[in-house]
């Protein structure tokens, strides 16, 4: 089995709000286990999950040892103020904020940081975003000083320029990567970025009416055609299906993403598919393991 290389075990793949709730008045170990008790029966061995505000994540990586799984986590997220990303982390206003903040990761346990660099997709409407990127000079500012601090970036970014300048600034994970151009896919296959397109998110809400099905449509052909555009360029790309967003259930959801997956580079390509997300897999585990 695939490890899951991007999940959320704060959420529940339903409610997200109902399911930060359980947790805010302490964290509720039953709830974690609930989800290794998934993982370890489908045979998912390896979990990278995406951090959050309340401690979670930090508690489960304490848990992992006892289901067998490696659990990796960057115990929180870490989001300019005013910007997207209060639902996984904490956020910073000046460069040592910054630094303080990717310094008490480190010290609660971080296997590498997270930062947001853009908004979400608005999936009422194609090529639309929540909010566009910080800019590009911010951007190359985060990664250098976290990579000064001896730590892989895993960097949740969607929309063409914010992608690139993280990119170019030596970015180790793309998580999401939505509308990106093909100038950067170029850049992406040359470069040690990791892309983890998550499709799952997208492709579930077809048929489930929260959303219009022609917009929600458009969003995954759009993003499908760029994986096997950076597929056939040679762009390393990993298997993580957002578990715990919605409609995403953990364990369900990486069968899910890999099937998206499939259908985006062609079913004939599955071998060469598989050895490729390994590949990845392999490579996001020794940039995430804790630096001595």
């Amino acid at each position: 089995m695939f490890g899951e290389c991007h999940a959320h075990i704060i959420m529940d793949g339903k409610n997200y709000k109902a399911a930060v709730a359980l947790h805010k008045s302490g964290v509720k170990e039953e709830v974690i286990r609930a989800h290794f008790r998934i993982w370890k029966e489908m045979g998912i061995t390896f979990v990278r999950d995406g951090g959050d505000a309340l401690g979670v994540s930090r508690w489960a990586k304490a848990l992992a040892p006892e289901y067998g799984i490696d659990y990796r986590t960057p115990i929180f997220a870490i989001h300019k103020r005013g910007h997207y990303g209060g639902i996984v982390g904490h956020a910073f206003s000046d460069w040592k904020e910054y630094h303080a903040l990717v310094v008490r990761a480190k010290e609660e346990g971080a296997d590498f940081i997270k930062i947001m660099i853009s908004g979400i997709m608005s999936f009422d409407c194609f090529g639309r975003l929540t909010e566009e990127g910080l800019p590009e000079h911010e951007i190359c500012e985060m990664i250098r000083i976290v990579h000064e601090e001896g730590m892989a970036v895993m960097a949740h970014g969607n929309g063409d320029r914010p992608v690139r300048a993280a990119i170019e600034a030596g970015l180790d994970t793309l998580e999401h990567g939505n509308y990106l151009e093909q100038g950067t896919l170029d850049l992406l296959a040359g470069s040690r970025t990791i892309w983890i397109p998550t499709l799952a998110p997208v492709g579930n809400l077809l048929g489930c009416g929260r959303f219009p099905d022609e917009q929600v449509r458009r969003i995954l052909e759009r993003q499908m055609e760029c994986i096997s555009y950076a597929f056939e360029k040679g762009a390393a790309i990993g298997l993580g299906s957002d578990s715990g967003a919605y409609l995403v259930p953990h364990g369900q959801g990486l069968l899910d993403e890999y099937e998206w997956m499939k259908t985006a580079v062609g079913a004939e390509k599955e071998p060469a598919l598989k050895k490729r997300l390994r590949e990845a897999e392999s490579r996001i585990k020794e940039r995430s393991r804790r630096a001595c």
